[in-house]
């Protein structure tokens, strides 16, 4: 168990935390939540003491850290950072290996450890354990940054927005994984994010902080319910709170196999990727999958005999979409008021899905029999 007790840091003249009181439970997962500047990455680093606290004390089950040795501290605390921070020039085996060996476990133990823990992210250990981390992925790599933290079997594992730099499909993916890895191993896990529907999908509890305080600590439904005063209810989000109390949302409506092509193709090959898919008009993207783009079968034939032109000359780039949070009843309006009968999803510039008529119906009746209420 953790225990924040009166605890404030000031940094010369300014106060970054003032009077933090928090209980942590033996196996919770807590989110601490906030606007940039909030004191949440600097409550989080006080727990393996590479902030000192300036007054308050901080317990973790019954002993006060700061009668620890740090090195000991750190070193008996799982910590994942944003920037994973995989040594480059090691293995992925001896990456994962770096604080057992430190605590001078045995090597069969340590072999046994590898294993186990790559398994339990669906990494096949003879697969992966000799490669180094440029030959992962980023969300590979990131799921090693994970299980490092847990490989001396840590009682306390601190997670530093560790997946805000992935792409959305990554880290969704990483978000479930989370959830399920907790399930099992039942770490106490202190997770600091800036982003609500992360904190919503992963936590037993959400600390909500502004300006160095912590304003209201409850369950992701409790909070959701009954924000505390007018910041609690703006920081959620109307939307989401709407969506909690019963309306599908876009990504709920959408089907994600979308006919795409890039902007720097040619003329002739768009044409050819519209008969290959049946459809009479292509999302266009850049190089970074970004959508920037819509192209019909009509601009094509106008301009099919313009043989240097290519996809982003003719492109109409007003595209009309929405994100994968979008609501049920706004998605119907723009259906109805916009006469549009295709709808991109759209999330941080990469094109997730397209809502049509009939995905919208469908999506609707999945969510229906999954128990929605309208």
């Amino acid at each position: 168990m953790i225990e924040f007790r009166n605890v404030g840091k000031s940094f010369d003249d300014f106060q970054a935390l003032k009077n933090i009181n928090l209980t942590i439970e033996t196996g919770e997962l807590v989110t601490l939540i906030g606007p940039s500047g909030c004191g949440k990455t600097t409550t989080m680093r006080m727990l393996n003491r590479l902030i000192e606290p300036s007054e308050g004390e901080i317990l973790i089950d019954g002993e006060n850290i700061q009668k620890k040795d740090p090195v000991q501290l750190r070193r008996d605390t799982g910590y994942v950072i944003q920037q994973i921070g995989l040594l480059p020039h090691m293995t992925i085996e001896e990456n994962i290996l770096i604080v057992p060996k430190l605590k001078k476990w045995e090597k069969e133990r340590m072999m046994k450890r590898v294993d186990e823990l790559m398994n339990l992210v669906g990494l096949d250990p003879e697969t992966f354990k000799k490669r180094y981390p440029n030959e992962l992925s980023g969300g590979q790599q990131q799921r090693i940054g994970v299980i490092r933290a847990l490989a001396a079997d840590p009682p306390v594992v601190l997670m530093d927005e560790p997946f805000s730099a992935l792409d959305p499909i990554s880290r969704e993916q990483l978000q479930d994984e989370l959830v399920k890895l907790q399930d099992e191993i039942k770490k106490t896990i202190v997770f600091v994010t800036h982003d609500m529907d992360e904190a919503i999908k992963i936590s037993k509890r959400v600390a909500l902080m502004r300006d160095g305080e912590i304003v209201q600590v409850d369950t992701p439904d409790k909070m959701l319910r009954e924000p505390k005063d007018d910041f609690v209810r703006d920081f959620i989000g109307s939307k989401r709170l709407n969506q909690e109390l019963g309306q599908p949302t876009a990504q709920q409506l959408m089907r994600s196999d979308v006919a795409t092509v890039r902007e720097q193709r040619g003329l002739a090959e768009a044409f050819n990727y519209m008969k290959k898919h049946h459809v009479d008009q292509l999302y266009v993207k850049n190089s970074e999958g970004e959508l920037v783009g819509i192209v019909t079968l009509e601009d094509l034939k106008n301009h099919y005999e313009d043989e240097d032109k290519n996809v982003s000359d003719i492109m109409a780039t007003d595209i009309l979409h929405v994100t994968s949070d979008t609501l049920l009843q706004e998605v119907a309006e723009i259906f109805t008021n916009q006469k549009v009968y295709t709808l991109p999803v759209v999330q941080e510039g990469q094109l997730v899905g397209l809502i049509t008529n009939s995905s919208m119906i469908r999506g609707i009746a999945e969510w229906e029999q999954q128990g929605g209420k309208t």
